[in-house]
């Protein structure tokens, strides 16, 4: 064994998206951090579709953005088609989602944490971890080379014991093309935490040049695009469509033809799959009724051939993959550059983590992404920004970053890991939040900005921007109330006839009604007129959703008064009287820091919740 002669304050395990984001987490805080990654030329790979946001993803872009992470950024310097979800929807439920090139998104993301100060970039594949008394000091390479650390943080993706399953044929692999990582799982183990089996898959990657694009329809992004960094003022890159096919009766009998040779019907893979992104044939399987399912063709890049068929996700013979897909409209011809495949590989129950993400196990072992049995990059980056923030903090003796259910969608992903465990891959939905009209795009900035530069992830430079768009909304409210028009003025408002207003009204009260929208004020008052068009978005939905805002603050009020009551470290729930074995036993096994996570965990009764509550506040 060959001891590493360098020392760090936090080494990282994994050099995808939860991976960037926590060492660089890390680093900006101030600590001297090592990200490890299988290979140099696998930095923040996108290893399924080529893009970044969605429905509840975007919204955690922009907390990501908020706290100073480089995901959003990212995407806004190498985006090629940008689209708002849900606008005809309300703002709770808006959502950001824009394609990337691929290969350039991985090469900025590579080039930012090469740059970065205190952050080193090095090759190895970790076997184990160095823990010494119940507490991480380092880990072991394949080669035998160990670097120390004061903490580590865990971001295997899918390459912890990864298999690789295309039809019946099967091989270890973390991603096409890239080995498994062999030894960590079972070093995790021989520490006592509990590792299970998951699954996941890609859809074959298709060559633009045999797609016959005048049959299918065309799918533009918004014009101008909308960026994810609240740092981003423009977008100014060249922007591509994407395209939608359909599958038909023909696909599926084709499919259900090559269900005997398929390792998910064939009973070849164990581990259990994101019930919410199935496979192309789990969908004509539970679907029989549905006589086409919805194709989006995705560009992976400017300048690159390959296309990804979004809804198709398959791990079928590559004979079976081609034939079905020739009979989807406008790829008659099509060929296959890169088969589809399924992959299965360990995660640990993030049940035994803290809110901060540290296990319970081993102190000063974080873990993020996939390993806590999570889908999607923007999930494993969320997690790893948080990990790595408060691996950090923890190293440099400070209070830990834990964001709450009433703050943002990344403390509604943490709280829902540590409280629920993962039993399948875990996939952000709006609807997982409470408080989805509090916690939306456009306003992550207010919610995360102060608690991000407050624990040193966000620098003076974005610090002020945020102080100066505060003024600005602060400046808004005012003008709003205080300007006053009437029919005298003898102006008029798109859609309004102020001579109606016989005793006047407020710009506030005007843009309460449901008709009159900012944009149609903007004449009356140059202040207004002057102002960016975040500051008005924001004014605008603060004014007309005024009473709904107010009753959900009520209902934060009332949750943290549950959330904010403390659980002494350590206590022994088998001494209250009162509490069933159950009761006990789930507590004892998730350890809760407050009684609104206690009341969170399945199976913990609200009179259980009510006993700890009198025995708490009684102290």
């Amino acid at each position: 064994m060959t001891t590493g002669v360098s020392e760090y304050q936090v080494i990282v395990v994994g050099g995808g998206h939860a991976g960037c984001e926590a060492a660089l987490a890390s680093a900006r805080m101030g600590c001297r951090t090592l990200l490890l990654n299988m290979s140099l030329d696998a930095v923040a790979q996108m290893s399924c579709n080529p893009a970044i946001g969605g429905l509840a993803k975007g919204h955690l872009v922009r907390e990501i953005d908020a706290l100073g992470g480089e995901m959003g950024a990212n995407i806004d310097a190498t985006g090629i088609q940008y689209r708002i979800l849900n606008t005809r929807k309300g703002p709770a439920v808006r959502a950001s989602r824009a394609q990337a090139d691929r290969r350039l998104y991985a090469e900025r993301m590579k080039g930012v944490v090469e740059s970065f100060p205190l952050l080193d970039l090095k090759h190895g594949v970790v076997t184990r971890l160095v823990v010494k008394n119940n507490r991480v000091c380092g880990v072991e390479t394949r080669e035998g080379i160990v670097f120390f650390a004061a903490a580590v943080v865990l971001t295997t993706g899918t390459f912890m014991h990864g298999l690789i399953h295309v039809g019946l044929s099967s091989y270890p692999g973390g991603r096409a093309g890239e080995p498994a990582s062999e030894g960590l799982s079972d070093s995790l183990r021989s520490l006592g935490m509990k590792v299970g089996r998951l699954k996941t898959g890609t859809p074959a990657r298709l060559d633009r040049r045999s797609i016959d694009f005048s049959r299918l329809e065309p799918q533009y992004g918004d014009d101008p695009p909308q960026p994810f960094s609240f740092m981003t003022r423009k977008i100014d890159r060249p922007q591509v469509p994407c395209y939608i096919t359909y599958t038909n009766s023909q696909t599926h009998d084709l499919i259900r033809s090559g269900l005997d040779r398929s390792p998910l019907y064939s009973g070849v893979i164990e581990g259990v799959g994101p019930r919410y992104c199935p496979s192309i044939e789990d969908k004509v399987v539970r679907f029989p009724e549905k006589d086409k399912h919805q194709i989006f063709l995705e560009p992976e890049g400017l300048n690159c051939a390959e296309i990804y068929p979004n809804g198709v996700s398959t791990s079928l013979p590559p004979d079976v993959q081609l034939a079905f897909l020739r009979t989807i409209p406008g790829l008659e011809s099509v060929e296959v550059m890169r088969p589809g495949y399924a992959i299965e590989y360990d995660f640990v129950d993030p049940i035994q983590l803290y809110p901060t993400l540290e296990t319970k196990a081993v102190e000063f072992l974080y873990h993020a992404g996939q390993i806590n049995g999570t889908s999607g990059y923007e999930e494993a980056a969320a997690q790893g920004l948080v990990a790595g923030a408060n691996a950090a903090l923890k190293v440099l003796g400070k209070e830990p970053l834990i964001i709450g259910r009433d703050q943002g969608y990344t403390g509604v992903l943490i709280d829902d890991l540590v409280n629920l465990g993962a039993t399948e891959p875990y996939r952000m939905f709006t609807s997982r939040a409470e408080y989805r009209l509090l916690l939306r795009e456009d306003n992550a900035d207010q919610r995360l900005t102060p608690a991000g530069y407050a624990a040193g992830l966000v620098p003076a430079a974005r610090w002020q921007q945020f102080e100066s768009k505060m003024e600005s909304l602060n400046r808004g409210a005012e003008r709003l109330q205080e300007l006053r028009v009437s029919g005298s003025d003898r102006v008029s408002v798109t859609r309004l006839d102020l001579g109606e207003l016989k005793n006047g009204a407020s710009l506030l009260e005007l843009l309460r009604r449901p008709e009159i929208t900012i944009s149609d004020l903007l004449f009356l008052d140059p202040t207004l007129a002057g102002m960016d068009d975040d500051v008005l978005e924001q004014l605008e939905i603060a004014t007309k959703y005024e009473g709904y805002i107010k009753r959900q603050l009520e209902q934060v009020e009332r949750f943290r008064r549950t959330e904010n009551v403390a659980i002494p470290e350590g206590f022994n729930y088998d001494r209250v009287s009162g509490l069933s074995a159950e009761v006990q036993e789930k507590l004892s096994n998730v350890c809760p820091r407050t009684l609104g996570q206690a009341a969170r965990i399945p199976g913990v009764t609200p009179a259980a919740i009510a006993i700890l509550s009198v025995l708490l506040r009684r102290g």
